[in-house]
This record gives structure tokens, C-alpha cells and sequence, in this order.
């Protein structure tokens, strides 16, 4: 139960924001090596609306006195800044599924599925062109790696729900780098069948690491499968508040730290994913905390991907979101911002405050919880009303996969002054920035599969890769 302070010692001290600055000066256009990229380093905020990266901005300014690495992008105007479409082959309202294989095959797919096309095309998968053309490839998540947007950019699968077979799937691509959570997938002990992935990963030739410090000392010049928890990462809010947690699993910056180092010793260059999902289930949540500080840690690895292309000037940054969610904002943060800035001090999700809560919890007790861990004095209503919101088993034990946690996320819009649309995502167009070789070939609105042939083109691959069929 003792946490600590998330900025006093959170990845943000030692990581993030030290790149770019506190206030940029205007850069001079950036010179690069050459015509073509090539490296590319594409990073996914899933989930993430506009009030996520405007309040996440706001909130690293007023308290640590700095810029995001996103918006000090857009400050200093190394990047070309665009809007992007999210919708999928059957809907205004994308899942990441049918968001992702835009990218990933160059072509609208209908929600839920895989690079597997509205008529039952099978488009290859981008990292699986890459990979032809002799680059390393791979990515890094806060989610499961067998999940939706990495998945996106590897496999055909008809259905996003096939974990189990991504897993497989995976093992016979063979790719670089694989990180995140997931392990039951991989698990003999929890996967329907009894494979154990693990070992076949490793008698294909795979580093096989289940925890910080044995990603640190993983080896160049063999591939690495990482998988560090069952289901997604815990919330950077918890594992920064929590020694255990931070001891042994890694931020989203440190594994792309580490992902960077492996996949840059192949002398054709790389091409990996970098995905902050936790920012999705936060929002579907209504989880402020959460959500700001997942946005947060998901900026400090645009910031290691930014240190190294500035440094490399031979690769391309895309930095961007699959789709809205849940549409949070700021409003009405009280006198002196003092709603907003409780957030400053959060020492948990509100995920993590619910699960401590157990049958016989007080309203006292709910009260005291939450104060001290997010700084918000509930009144006795409120308290009161969420404790008979639970759902019971009938063990008398409350179903922790269905916790209270919208009615939660509502409450505390009265303290913390964010408030949400809904618990799920949006049509909105999103942010798109780019930096690096071939970047100045985005215009001012892009739809979202045009980023496949963008990409191939920008690295100067061949163009029988190409997806040939675009849609309008």
C-alpha cells in the first residue's frame, strides 16, 4: 500500500522532456542524410482524443514547468502537423482493429478484423513487408503484444479476439522485437491448448524476458520476445507508485530505449510500432489519472524516438492516435485551478483505488482511500452511492472485472474538473505529426490508410508493395 510521488520519481525526472526543452526556439528546416528514410519509428497513443494531449500538456507545464515532448513538436516546428481520419470499411467509429490495419495494409477493413479486407482479402502486413526488404523490424506496447494495434501492423486474422493464434502467429513470423503483456497467451499453463510458446520461442533462437531487468541485459543480435505481465501493463500511475512494480516492468520509453538499441544494429535499418494502449483503457474507464499519466509515458518515449532520429537524421517519426475516446475536457477547474491540479498529486487510478475496496469497506474507509490517494475528499453521498454500485459473486467477493469504474470516473468530475462524453470511442479526426525523411510529404489532412503506401514510399521500397486499391 505505500506509494510514492509520480513526478518526484516517475520516468518524467530521468526520461522524459529533457530532449526538446521547456520552450524551443524555432528551428531552421532539418537537414537529413538522404531522400529516403531509413528507419521508422510510427508511435500510436491509442485512444487518445485532443482534451487528452491538451490537458496531459497543461498538466506538465503547471507542474514540473515543462513542455511535452508532443506539443514542444509543434512549438518548435520540427514536425509537419496534420489531421487524420479514423473511420473503418463499416463505420464512421473505428475499433483499433480496423484503425490499425489502415496503416498496416493500406485499405479500410471492416471493425474487428486483421488486415483481413471487407470481402475476405487477405492485404499483407506492412512489418511483414519490411521485413522482405531485409530491415528489423518489430514493437513495444503497454498492452498485450497479441492485442489489436500491434497485431495490426503483423497478422491477417479475421477476428481481433484470436490471441491465442496471433501468438502463434508471431512465432512463425519471427520478427526483432516483441514487447508488452500478454502472457497467457504464452503461458502452457493458461492457454486453451497447453503450448508453451515460451520455449518454442526460445528453441527458434528468441531472448525470452519476463521482467525489467532482464530486458536491460537482453543481447544484441538476437531477437527478443518480452512479456512482463498477464493482460495489459499496469497503469504508469501505479507502477511509478509502486517499487515493486517499477523494479520489474519496464515504461513504454524504456523498452523503446531498449527496442531502438536492438533493432538499429541491422545495417538496412528498422521499422517498429510503438503503442501507449493503456491510454485506451483508461478512457474507456473514465480514469483521469490514469489517462494523463499513461499520455505521459507515452510521451516520454516519443521523446527517446525523437532523441535518436534527431541524432540519426536518417528516420522517419510519425506520431499519432488510431481514434478518439471517451472525448475528455477540462472544465470548470474551481479557484486557482485547485480541481484540476488535485491530479498533480494522484498517487493512483482510479482502477487501482477500486480494487482495494472489499465488502465490508466503510463509507469512512472509501473516503479515506481516495483522499489519500488522489486527493479528493469525496462527500458522504458520494462514497455512498459508489459502494452499492459494486457487482457481488456469488462468493460474496466483488467481480473485479466489473467494477464500478464509469460512475467512479463521474463522481470525481466534480473534484478534478475532467469530465467525459462517454466510455468509448469517438469519430473525431486526430493529431498526426511527422518528423524526418519524406515527412514533407504529408499535407494538412490525411486519411488514415494512406499512411501505409506513405510510409513504404517515404523508405523507398518498391512499388508492386504497394496497396493497389485505394479507397476515396
Amino acid at each position: 500500500m505505500k506509494r510514492r510521488n509520480f513526478f518526484k520519481n516517475g520516468i518524467m525526472a530521468t526520461v522524459g522532456l529533457s530532449v526538446l526543452g521547456s520552450r524551443p526556439i524555432l528551428a531552421k528546416p532539418e537537414q537529413y542524410k538522404g531522400e529516403k528514410a531509413k528507419n521508422i519509428i510510427f508511435l500510436v497513443s491509442d485512444g487518445m482524443s485532443t482534451g487528452t494531449l491538451n490537458m496531459t500538456d497543461i498538466l506538465t507545464r503547471q507542474k514540473l514547468g515543462k513542455v511535452s515532448n508532443w506539443i514542444s513538436l509543434y512549438e518548435s516546428g520540427k514536425v509537419r502537423r496534420s489531421l487524420m481520419d479514423t473511420a473503418s470499411a463499416n463505420s464512421f467509429v473505428t475499433d483499433s482493429a480496423a484503425a490499425g490495419s489502415s496503416w498496416g495494409c493500406g485499405h479500410r477493413v471492416n471493425n474487428g478484423s486483421l488486415n483481413i479486407g471487407a470481402n475476405g482479402e487477405n492485404f499483407e502486413p506492412i512489418l511483414q513487408k519490411f521485413k522482405s526488404e531485409g530491415k528489423a523490424v518489430g514493437f513495444v506496447t503497454s498492452v498485450q503484444v497479441t492485442h489489436a494495434t500491434p497485431a495490426s501492423f503483423c497478422v491477417n486474422q479475421s477476428s481481433r479476439n484470436a490471441m491465442p493464434m496471433i501468438a502463434e502467429d508471431y512465432l512463425k513470423l519471427g520478427f526483432d522485437v516483441m514487447m508488452g503483456g500478454g502472457r497467457e497467451f504464452f503461458d502452457p499453463a493458461k492457454r486453451p491448448d497447453g503450448k508453451n510458446l515460451f520455449s518454442e520461442f526460445t528453441n527458434r533462437g528468441f531472448q525470452v524476458v519476463n521482467n525489467k531487468e532482464e530486458m536491460l541485459s537482453a543481447n544484441r543480435g538476437k531477437p527478443l520476445l518480452g512479456v512482463f505481465t498477464d493482460d495489459g501493463l499496469p497503469y504508469a500511475i501505479d507502477r511509478e507508485n509502486d517499487p515493486n512494480l517499477k523494479k520489474s516492468i519496464p515504461s513504454l520509453a524504456e523498452m523503446t530505449k531498449k527496442a531502438i538499441d536492438l533493432l538499429s544494429q541491422n545495417k538496412k535499418g528498422f521499422v517498429m510500432q510503438v503503442e501507449g494502449g493503456k491510454v485506451d483503457w483508461a478512457a474507456h474507464g473514465n480514469d483521469a489519472s490514469a489517462i494523463l499519466y499513461d499520455q505521459i509515458d507515452f510521451d516520454d518515449a516519443v521523446g527517446v524516438a525523437m532523441d535518436f532520429a534527431l541524432k540519426d537524421k536518417n528516420t522517419l517519426i510519425i506520431i499519432t492516435s488510431d481514434h478518439g475516446n471517451a472525448n475528455p475536457g477540462m472544465f470548470n477547474p474551481g479557484v486557482k485551478n485547485v480541481h484540476f491540479e488535485s491530479l498533480f498529486e494522484s498517487k493512483a487510478s482510479n482502477q487501482w483505488i477500486l480494487q482495494q475496496v472489499k465488502t465490508n469497506t466503510s463509507v469512512s474507509q472509501l473516503i479515506e482511500l481516495v483522499d489519500h490517494y488522489q486527493n479528493v475528499a469525496l462527500e458522504k453521498e458520494e462514497a455512498n452511492v459508489l459502494l452499492k454500485n459494486f457487482t457481488i459473486n456469488d462468493d460474496g467477493l466483488y467481480n473485479p472485472d466489473k467494477l464500478p469504474m464509469e460512475m467512479f470516473g463521474k463522481i470525481l468530475s466534480k473534484h478534478n474538473a475532467v469530465s467525459w462524453a462517454h466510455s468509448n470511442h469517438s469519430a473525431d479526426y486526430v493529431e498526426l505529426a511527422a518528423y524526418g525523411p519524406g515527412s514533407d510529404a504529408i499535407g494538412g489532412f490525411v486519411k488514415n490508410y494512406e499512411l501505409h503506401n506513405f510510409m513504404l514510399e517515404a523508405a523507398g521500397i518498391a512499388r508492386d508493395k504497394f496497396a493497389q486499391l485505394q479507397e476515396v
